[in-house]
């Protein structure tokens, strides 16, 4: 599929409630975590949104754009129609959102193509890496279609994407991996711990 119909988004406008602080601001080796992700995927897109409702710090880039959610509050999925929002409210040609945590340091941009190059775009409205039986709800295409039924269901109180993803009719991209889980994330100080010994 064409890269120039998607922008690049990395979700990072979580509390971070069970690790304690603004998990993309930690620091991983002599890198910000946040710092890890950016680049293995700003090649890939011609503009890439960080939604988080902090001041944060990152590499600056001409092409990285940092905006708060339009509504506190709302998970994950308040942070992808942020960034749908940000598409229509700027009069941008993307029709497509693909989303990126900002705490799985090990992700490599060569997954990211593996991704797009094995979606056909024809054959639905959403997809998610799914990888050794585990599905990654926030490494994500999302058609800008899905905007106004994302709007109504958040309004009606809809916070899980697991959930609201199947309602919608998720498709699964496989993948396997047999050694260093790509998609491990860094929810606590202890995840910290075991990535700093993966580096």
């Amino acid at each position: 599929m064409q890269h120039n119909n998607i922008l690049g988004t990395v979700l990072a406008g979580g509390k971070s409630q069970r690790f304690g602080e603004d998990k993309s601001q930690v620091k991983l080796g002599d890198k910000l975590l946040i710092d890890y992700i950016l680049p293995e995927i700003i090649d890939e897109f011609n503009e890439v949104l960080v939604v988080s409702n902090n001041q944060i710090n990152f590499k600056e880039s001409k092409k990285i754009s940092l905006i708060e959610d339009f509504k506190k509050d709302l998970g994950p999925l308040g942070g992808v129609l942020t960034a749908m929002k940000w598409v229509k409210d700027n009069n941008k040609d993307y029709q497509w959102i693909s989303t990126f945590p900002v705490d799985t340091p090990f992700f490599k941009n060569q997954i990211l193509k593996d991704f797009l190059n094995k979606i056909n775009i024809d054959e639905g409205k959403l997809f998610f890496i799914k990888s050794n039986n585990t599905r990654h709800n926030i490494f994500g295409l999302w058609s800008l279609d899905l905007m106004d039924k994302l709007e109504e269901d958040l309004d009606k109180g809809e916070r899980k994407v697991e959930i609201w993803a199947n309602s919608i009719g998720v498709k699964n991209i496989n993948m396997k991996f047999e050694n260093k889980d790509p998609f491990f994330n860094i929810n606590t100080k202890e995840d910290l711990k075991k990535a700093i010994e993966n580096l």
